[in-house]
């Protein structure tokens, strides 16, 4: 009888019992699965329904998307789009590997300038270097006759103009990685006779390569979904993002454009794909017991490091300050005479002074809000026992918008946003959308930073806090928090002067009332002022430049009173 009864009914599973503030943090991991939902899967799917639907509003199903992929212009584009990647990759990944290992793990001079000269590609509107390649190497070109046969409109441009597009970003990812590393394996590795090669390969690289995955699968997605560079320089070499820009913009065939940014979807997949199966082998390091690595001086690698920045950067400075000096000057490069007569917006086209103060409006609140809620994200993926589901969600929205082109990004908000019936409505055609855009837009570099440097954070001090039943926020803001004030500071700036730069995103949904700065670059060039416009992307520069620094000098002061915790276990 006892038998049977044990047999008949089942012992219920224990109820997985949660403190208070865990159910806090889970009830937060789904209000933000509906956020994310809303500013990112909500405007894709819409251009998924419109993709199912011919010009004609009839409804296609899938036969359209299969008609646009069999096309075979669009099957050389997608062969271009493929080859430019991986030549950028390969090329962009080992530089700023290199840059950020000279910047973290060695001491050679100048450190925080080489720093800076890296980083500065972010402060320039997309459009700047390809005038500099163009004034460098086109037709009248002053150096046209480095290239011998070759031109720089096509393939080698393109490549030319990614590498300086996409570096900044892999470096961003790069450095997190490398900034922190425990003294202890390095020790113990040298006590066993490693030689200082062997050391780089077991302790270095296997340290940082979730961080080198992420960032050559970002690369590999940013050059697959631009369309700035190759509009400008890539000549006759057609690629899926410019297809896509020219089939919306140019043609005004939303639905074509739609059916190719979906296709442009799939390196999103892969890298998320990527990233899952390596964050499961990730493990931290840097532990309660670990010691801050401190490089020692060594002449000849610091000098061969310096000599490697050195070059890095003068090909960097040069892309960047061409088409600076040709805004200064009367006619680049035929009368060099100084004036500032370029900079006179408001007599021409393309928004005035107003398209100035509008991006420094979009930048500030893009930076403020967008750290906060990244922050968020990447905390609770990472650090906190959030639902299954919900972690799930958020990692998969979160890297969505990796390789949706910013274009395709703005015309799912247009048609999502702009719904009558959609009770979202009254955002349209505001500033406020215009930040939830670009936030959405940058999310995955700055999450994919943040991720790396919490990983790296030994998962027992939030375990330790709560076997003293301490609040997760509590660890959070005296523990974690200042422990990442440099990925924090860095995801600030990126998202401030990544705003200030973009222009893809928001080029159909600005109003003559929210006209942004970048957008103006593009109108001018595309009148033929393109000395305005390089005057325009210059002020964009410098600006981004300023608030760089005063970010740079908030968080020296800042770093001093929450890194002290390095200097005292060095």
């Amino acid at each position: 009888m006892n038998m049977s009864i044990s047999i008949g009914i089942r012992k219920p599973a224990p109820a997985l019992v949660r403190s208070a503030d865990e159910q806090i943090a889970g009830m937060l991991a789904w209000l933000l699965v509906i956020v994310l939902t809303l500013f990112i899967a909500g405007p894709l799917v819409s251009i998924f329904v419109k993709a199912l639907h011919a010009r004609d509003g009839s409804f296609a199903g899938f036969s359209q998307i299969l008609q646009v992929i069999a096309e075979p212009r669009l099957l050389a584009a997608a062969g271009n789009s493929v080859l430019l990647a991986l030549v950028t990759t390969a090329i962009v990944v080992p530089m700023a590997l290199a840059f950020a290992f000279a910047m973290t793990r060695s001491r050679m001079a100048g450190r925080s300038v080489f720093r800076l000269i890296g980083l500065s590609p972010l402060l320039a509107p997309s459009l700047m270097p390809a005038i500099s390649l163009v004034y460098l190497f086109g037709n009248q070109g002053i150096l046209k006759g480095w290239l011998g046969p070759l031109s720089i409109y096509g393939f080698p441009g393109i490549v030319m103009g990614e590498v300086f597009y996409t570096f900044p970003h892999a470096l961003l990812i790069l450095t997190a990685a490398l900034s922190v590393a425990d003294a202890r394996l390095y020790e113990a590795a040298e006590a066993l006779g490693a030689s200082r090669m062997r050391r780089f390969l077991t302790v270095t690289l296997l340290n940082a390569r979730y961080g080198m995955v992420s960032a050559a699968t970002l690369v590999f997605a940013m050059v697959v979904t631009d369309f700035g560079v190759p509009k400008v320089i890539g000549g006759q070499t057609n690629v899926l993002a410019l297809e896509a820009y020219k089939q919306v913009i140019g043609q005004q065939n939303f639905n074509k454009g739609a059916v190719i940014g979906l296709l442009l979807l799939l390196p999103a997949v892969i890298s998320f794909l990527v990233e899952r199966r390596i964050s499961r082998r990730q493990g931290a390091t840097m532990t309660g017991k670990s010691v801050a690595y401190a490089p020692k001086s060594n002449t000849v690698r610091d000098a061969a490091l310096w000599m490697f920045c050195a070059f890095v950067s003068v090909f960097l400075i040069a892309l960047a300050g061409v088409a600076i000096a040709a805004a200064f000057m009367k006619l680049w490069p035929y009368n060099l005479s100084l004036t500032l007569n370029h900079f006179d917006f408001d007599q021409l086209d393309g928004g005035g002074w107003l398209a100035f103060r509008n991006s420094m409006m979009l930048s500030a609140l893009t930076s403020v809000a967008g750290t906060g809620l990244v922050f968020l994200t990447a905390y609770l993926v990472a650090k906190l026992p959030i639902p299954r589901m919900a972690s799930t969600l958020i990692r998969s929205l979160a890297l969505l918008p990796m390789a949706v082109p910013g274009m395709v990004l703005g015309l799912g908000y247009v048609l999502f946003f702009n719904a009558p019936g959609n009770p979202l409505n009254v955002l349209y055609a505001g500033m406020t959308l215009l930040v939830a855009s670009t936030v959405s837009h940058f999310h995955t570099t700055a999450y994919l930073t943040l991720v790396a440097s919490l990983r790296q954070i030994d998962g027992e001090i939030e375990a330790v806090a709560r076997s003293l039943q301490r609040p997760w926020w509590h660890t959070c803001m005296k523990v974690t928090l200042p422990m990442v004030v440099p990925s924090l500071l860095n995801v600030a700036r990126y998202l401030f002067v990544s705003s200030m730069t973009t222009v893809s995103c928001v080029i159909f949904l600005y109003t003559p009332d929210t006209v942004l700065a970048s957008v103006a670059v593009m109108n001018m060039d595309d009148a033929g002022d393109t000395a305005a416009a390089a005057a325009m992307a210059s002020l964009i520069f410098f600006s981004s430049l300023a608030v760089s620094l005063l970010i740079n000098a908030a968080g020296a002061m800042i770093e001093r009173r929450t890194q002290r915790w390095r200097s005292a276990r060095a």
